[in-house]
């Protein structure tokens, strides 16, 4: 869906699985032992050439996607003589755009994972030094992601963990957290890497998930099958927000890289960082581990932009500025 496909480089599933075109999702679950290949994310991955260009009084908007697939991300630029500012609005929600030097101002939109696909109306803002202001109207195509069903069954020394109301008060402490509206470029321009190397993908990110037969939630990231002990990197540049243990996602950091950009490490045995640390892209935050509602050890990693969790894998094969 985006300029950077070339990059992606997801091999298919081991188990086969034929996506329901109604719905999106597939009835047969995904073992939870499936595995795909590795994937390694190309750094730094080159500029892509913008999909449409709109031009209006002496503004240009670029942007670097066709369609916003549910759960993912698209790009937009914005770039005129004397622009001092630009942000956006998509979903009735608030986007502020990040400058880079002598190249105008770029912004993230995403779309959550049950957003209704169908066209939408983005409004671009942009301001200039001599205090003029415009306007710019673009439609925005979001459409389906492609996410499995999936059964699991926790071990009884968890099964307490199966249950909606710890779910919702952890998402609601996320939610907290990503609301804050850090306004810094926190990365850098290698962009974003996957926080274990060579590793490989098991549960997807999306999927329509049934834990012991009653509790229905949704998967909010990608599992990396590891073992004990293995040292987890920082997947790029900014400050912890958070280090510590929930119930669900065990010993957990989220990092916030800024402009509404936050990543996450679940599951781990140890945490190497505290609150409020600066952290440098590859540097280690802490060890693989089994706590939370784990059936045995793995590692579950989250992206979120402006509040909203989205694919890590497609995130990290995005071109950022």
């Amino acid at each position: 869906m985006k300029p950077v496909a070339g990059f992606i480089v997801i091999i298919c599933l081991v188990v086969s699985l034929s996506i329901a075109a109604a719905q999106g999702i597939d009835e047969t679950p995904l073992p939870s032992d499936a595995t795909q290949a590795p994937i390694v994310t190309p750094t730094p991955l080159p500029r892509p050439t913008p999909t449409s260009v709109i031009e209006q009084d002496g503004t240009t908007v670029e942007l670097f996607f066709n369609s916003i697939a549910q759960g993912q991300v698209g790009l937009v630029h914005v770039h005129g003589d004397g622009i001092a500012g630009a942000r956006a609005r998509l979903f009735n929600e608030m986007v502020d755009f990040f400058p880079i030097e002598d190249d105008g101002y770029y912004g993230l939109l995403s779309a959550n994972m049950e957003q209704n696909p169908r066209t939408y109306d983005l409004n671009i803002f942009a301001w200039f030094e001599d205090n003029r202001r415009i306007t710019i109207n673009v439609p925005v195509e979001i459409v389906r992601g492609d996410f499995i069903r999936q059964e699991i069954t926790m071990a009884p020394d968890r099964a307490y963990l199966v249950d909606a109301e710890i779910e919702r008060g952890e998402l609601a402490r996320l939610e907290s957290i990503f609301n804050q509206n850090t306004t810094d470029h926190l990365w850098d321009s290698l962009g974003f890497q996957m926080p274990i190397l060579n590793s490989q993908l098991t549960s997807p990110f999306g999927a329509f998930r049934n834990f012991n037969g009653f509790l229905q939630t949704r998967h909010t990231g990608w599992d990396i099958r590891t073992t004990l002990g293995i040292p987890v990197m920082a997947s790029a540049g900014g400050t912890v927000a958070f280090a510590g243990h929930l119930e669900i996602r065990g010993n957990l950091v989220v990092i916030d890289h800024g402009f509404g950009i936050f990543s996450t490490y679940s599951h781990l045995s140890q945490i190497h960082v505290t609150r409020g640390q600066s952290i440098v892209k590859g540097q280690i935050i802490g060890v693989t581990g089994d706590t939370g509602r784990s059936s045995g050890p793995h590692f579950h990693w989250e992206m979120a932009v402006n509040g909203n969790f989205v694919d890590s894998i497609q995130f990290t094969q995005t071109w950022l500025p």
